[in-house]
This record gives C-alpha cells, sequence and structure tokens, in this order.
C-alpha cells in the first residue's frame, strides 16, 4: 500500500505549481490520461493535455491554487464496472484565483478577479507523475463571473463556492480510516436510497440534514435543505432524464467526514432541462460528489460539479458560442 501522506503532497505540489504556470511535462507522465469537461474532453498523453492548463494561464497569468476539500485513500470497488481501477486516488475541490486578463475558449476577460472553480481526482505514477486524471472547470460559472447568461436564471442561488464548514477540509496528514469507511457506507447507502421511491416526495432524505447545504453547479446553482434540493435540482432532473443510470464510479474515496464519489451519468434527455426542450437524445455526462458529515453522521454539505457544458452540446447547444452579456 502506497503512502496516502507523500500521495497527497506530491499532488498538492503538482497542482500549485500549474497554477503557478509550471511545466506540464514535469508534472504529468508522458503516457498520461486525462478526461477534461467540455470544451477538451479525453486526451492522451502530457502533449495533448498541455493546451489546457496553456489555456488557464494564459487568461490567468497572476493565479493561485485555492484547494477548498483535498483527499486521498484507497479507491473502494464498484461491482457495476469491470474497468481498470486506479487506486490510491486523490481528490480535490478548489479554485484558481487570478486576474482574468486574456481569453478563454472564448470568454472575453474581465480585467479582474475571479474564482476558477475546478474539480479533479488525480493517480500518480510509481514516479510520482500524474498519470490519470479527471477535471471538471466549472466555465459556465466562470461565464456568470464575467456578466454572460449561457443559460435561463439558475433555479438556486448564484455565488461562489465555500469550503466545508468550520474548516478542515484540506487533509494533508494520515488519513482517517475507519471514519472514512463509515463515511463511504453512508454516502453509498444514501445513493441507494435515491434511486428508489415511486415519485419525489417518497424518496428517502434519512442520511442528510434537515438543513443541508447543496452546493450543485453553475446553471443549478445552491440550494438547502430537502425543499431546496427537490424543487431547484431532483425535481426538474429526475423529471428531463428519468432512465439516468450509472455504469460505475471511477472514484470511490473518503476520509474521515469527508468523501468522493464520481463517474458518468447515461440517459435519455425527454423532458425539458435549463431551458432547453426535450430533444430524445442519449446523453452521457460526468458528475463528481464531495460531502462532508456532521457529529451525528448526517450529510451537512454536498458540492455537485457536473460537465453542463458537455451535456448541452450533445443537445446541440454550443453554449460558449451561444453566450451573450446579461441584462
Amino acid at each position: 500500500m502506497r503512502d496516502l501522506v507523500e500521495e497527497k503532497a506530491r499532488v498538492h505540489a503538482h497542482l500549485t505549481a500549474l497554477a503557478l504556470g509550471g511545466s506540464v511535462e514535469k508534472v504529468f507522465a508522458p503516457n498520461a490520461q486525462a478526461w477534461i469537461a467540455h470544451p477538451w474532453g479525453p486526451c492522451d498523453g502530457s502533449s495533448a493535455i498541455a493546451p489546457f492548463y496553456d489555456a488557464l494561464t494564459r487568461a490567468l497569468p497572476d493565479a493561485t491554487w485555492r484547494p477548498e476539500i483535498f483527499l486521498a485513500g484507497e479507491n473502494h470497488p464498484d461491482p457495476r464496472t469491470d474497468a481498470r481501477r486506479y487506486s490510491p486516488l486523490v481528490g480535490s475541490f478548489g479554485h484558481w484565483q487570478g486576474t482574468f486578463t486574456e481569453p478563454l475558449v472564448g470568454i472575453a476577460p474581465t480585467g479582474g478577479v475571479v474564482h476558477l472553480r475546478i474539480c479533479e481526482v488525480h493517480h500518480l505514477d510509481e514516479k510520482g507523475r500524474i498519470a490519470q486524471s479527471w477535471i471538471l472547470p466549472d466555465l459556465i460559472d466562470l461565464m456568470d463571473q464575467a456578466g454572460l447568461a449561457p443559460l435561463p436564471p439558475m433555479p438556486g442561488a448564484r455565488g461562489l463556492w465555500p469550503g466545508p464548514a468550520g474548516g478542515g477540509g484540506v487533509r494533508m496528514g494520515s488519513a482517517d480510516a475507519e471514519g472514512g469507511l463509515r463515511s463511504m457506507t453512508q454516502v453509498l447507502d444514501m445513493h441507494r436510497a435515491l434511486g428508489t421511491g415511486s415519485d419525489i416526495s417518497n424518496v428517502p432524505m434519512h442520511h442528510w440534514h434537515e438543513n443541508f447545504m447543496y452546493y450543485a453547479a453553475a446553471g443549478i446553482g445552491m440550494c438547502r435543505g430537502v425543499s431546496g434540493f427537490r424543487t431547484h435540482h431532483q425535481a426538474p432532473f429526475r423529471a428531463a432524464f428519468p432512465d439516468r443510470h450509472s455504469k460505475g464510479h471511477f472514484v470511490r474515496i473518503a476520509d474521515g467526514r469527508f468523501a468522493l464519489t464520481g463517474g458518468a451519468l447515461y440517459a435519455t434527455h425527454t423532458g425539458p432541462y435549463l431551458g432547453m426542450p426535450s430533444t430524445g437524445h442519449e446523453v452521457s455526462f460526468m458528475v463528481m460528489d464531495f460531502y462532508h458529515f456532521d457529529d451525528d453522521g448526517l450529510i451537512a454539505e454536498n458540492w455537485l460539479p457536473f460537465d453542463i457544458l458537455g451535456l448541452t452540446h450533445q443537445l446541440g447547444h454550443d453554449l460558449l458560442g451561444d453566450a451573450a452579456p446579461s441584462v
């Protein structure tokens, strides 16, 4: 078993260096593979990954990386998939904070400070280089900061995602494996519960604190409590994608009161969603979930990065090209 403290220290150093404009070739193995949210997609090799970071550092030349949650763990199994299981994994939710001075994939710069939300998972090779990655930048949130309105007003609240209440999300020391196992068990039991119930009103919610915070990707927005979660996210999402299903998580890690899962969802678009009428298209899109548990073992906070740009692209909408100034 590899030393998770060393794994975290190496990845933390790598991500810090990348935001400062460090060499991708020094951070990533030559044969590294990365899945990056739209418009980048799968990247095979460090030379294919480099344009993503080149674009970010040109747009935010004075950026620093500010992690809010940072954890590592052995990757729990998922019997739904026979894909190669990478373990251990390091996961992070944070922001690139910097001055937006050059365009980024067609988004015009503001000339002011922005916080580019990035959620990511990495696996190191034996030489300490990143060999496998999944990366979800929230470009819709960046567009919102730049005064653009690529989607209808969010059903939830706009704004900067905070880190976990009380702090403690950046976990650089030894992992709390026992607490992590409890957290992961709760998360997987909650996932099974969300798949039950004949309609949204009787989906079990006993794993959640009554006033939990739900930080969903821009386009959906932030919600509070069961009512907010159901009204602003769960009801419209279930109605638009009633046959949604997963073929397995690529990440299932936990440390103490924090847990992270992620994978692709597959569905048929049969109802309106985020202002887009039903298309009948079969789609797939990447999501992650970062969880924070309270003293009673209930989910107090949940952060949901979601490749909405990739989803809308499959539905025939180029939001990067269609973005217009808000009024």
